[in-house]
């Protein structure tokens, strides 16, 4: 393959969106819109894509840190002066540019690589991305010579009454030699309507000069940019669509698709079963025979296989095989769950190891502790983790019985094979093999209500 360098213009104000968050950060179905473009050209070349930017620098700069390459358009005007603010990362390439619009996640690999194809075929300078669409009001007007290579891209301020009929679009990629793009971009005038640089014109310099560009023909989908959160909402819609079903053709049974979303960073294993209102996001791993039930959100975490989980929230952390989970568990990040556990309702976990076999089974908090193999955690236990100026552990050996309603106040530890009794306050160790009673004798008062007043 050709050296390709890939340039994504994510610059544009988005005024439309009415938001503090620059355009190229807004997310469609869990990724950043100039993301999907990065995505979606993945395969096509080793370097780092070049992101152009411009509103908002500093907050794309945080996100996505060195993984890619930046330009900055300090002054917007237009799309070919943004190209050209990258030209330090072509303009002494032997190769091809790539030029994508940073906000249009519905690209897809395949039709990126059509591209590409395109522009490496003998006697050809470039190619560009067009499409047929039913209303082409507000896309730049493709026009084709005879030998149906393009001849030049009349955007819609300027375009005459016949143009404007004509319903084939560009599409806003494209992929050009890198000496004929640089030739071009530094040769473009400013005299349309908007006074700015159009990349498009660089179309009609290359068909003057004889070079010829491939016209590769998409779906319309494919080309529809987000200006506003309504076509932000449209493509998430789209992207969602084509992620439940690339699930279900890989043998995962989604009970309401509609009402399912999983993040394409996820994976989920086949013979998973997943029922409404489910929500997984960001590098989640799902195992083989996993139950979701309903109203589960499930965040950068792994689900071994054939566990169960019911009306619960997971974020970062990992859970073994065969364990029941919920409902209405809240497991917070590195909550480490072994093979065989029961995390019951209403128990909440953080940061803390619970060994294979081990029971938390309702009304609990662990935080900042490890419970041992085949402990079982009553109803009520809190480890009190917090002196009020730094976290402490609790450690639960194997086989241990901690009855309800017992404080563990950390740092402690409890041996293996101890009991607690229910209701105790527990302030030091307790050795392995044990009874720990830790609470007030009880007192009866007899007939003390009469004398309440």
């Amino acid at each position: 393959m050709e050296r390709l360098t890939t340039v994504i213009l994510a610059a544009g104000q988005g005024t439309r969106m009415k938001s503090d968050i620059p355009k190229p950060l807004h997310e469609a179905a869990g990724k950043p819109l100039c993301e999907w473009a990065m995505v979606a050209a993945s395969d096509l070349s080793d370097e780092k894509p070049v992101l152009v930017i411009g509103n908002g620098q500093d907050l794309v700069k945080d996100y996505f840190g060195d993984e890619v390459n930046y330009a900055l358009q300090a002054k917007r005007k237009g799309t070919g002066h943004a190209a050209l603010m990258a030209k330090e990362y072509f303009e002494n390439s032997d190769g091809l540019v790539m030029i994508i619009a940073g906000d249009m996640p519905l690209l897809t690999k395949e039709t990126l690589q059509n591209v590409y194809d395109a522009a490496t075929q003998e006697g050809v300078a470039g190619s560009l991305l067009c499409a047929k669409v039913d209303d082409p009001t507000g896309y730049g007007r493709l026009i084709t010579n005879y030998e149906g290579f393009a001849a030049k891209i009349v955007e819609e301020k300027d375009a005459s009454v016949d143009e404007k009929k004509i319903n084939k679009v560009n599409a806003s990629v494209y992929c050009i030699k890198a000496k004929i793009l640089m030739e071009c971009l530094s040769n473009l005038k400013t005299d349309n309507v908007q006074g700015e640089y159009y990349l498009t014109d660089i179309i009609s310099m290359m068909s003057a000069d004889g070079n010829n560009v491939v016209p590769v023909l998409t779906s319309a989908e494919e080309c529809i940019g987000v200006n506003d959160r309504l076509q932000l909402y449209d493509v998430s819609l789209v992207l969602y669509e084509r992620r439940r079903k690339q699930l279900m053709k890989n043998g995962v049974t989604l009970i309401d698709p509609e009402s399912t979303y999983v993040s394409y960073d996820a994976v989920i294993e086949n013979d998973v079963i997943i029922y409404p209102n489910v929500t997984i996001e960001g590098k989640t791993l799902i195992k083989k025979g996993c139950t979701l039930y309903s109203n589960c959100r499930i965040s950068n975490s792994v689900i071994g296989n054939r566990t169960v989980v019911e009306n619960s929230v997971i974020l970062d952390s990992v859970i073994g095989d065969g364990s029941q989970i919920g409902p209405f568990a809240y497991l917070r990040p590195g909550s480490n769950i072994g093979n065989g556990c029961r995390i019951g309702d209403f128990v909440e976990v953080k940061n803390s190891t619970i060994k294979d076999g081990a029971k938390v089974s309702h009304l609990s908090y662990i935080g900042d502790g490890e419970i041992g193999e085949k402990s079982n955690i009553g109803c009520g236990v809190v480890f009190v983790n917090y002196d009020g100026k730094e976290k402490h552990k609790t450690t639960v050996g194997e086989n241990c019985f901690i009855g309800c309603n017992t404080n563990l106040i950390s740092p402690v530890n409890v041996g293996d094979g101890a009991y607690v009794a229910a209701g105790s306050t527990v302030t030091d160790d307790v050795p392995s093999d044990s009874l720990c009673i830790a609470r007030s004798k009880q007192t009866i008062k007899e007939g003390w209500k009469k004398y309440r007043k």
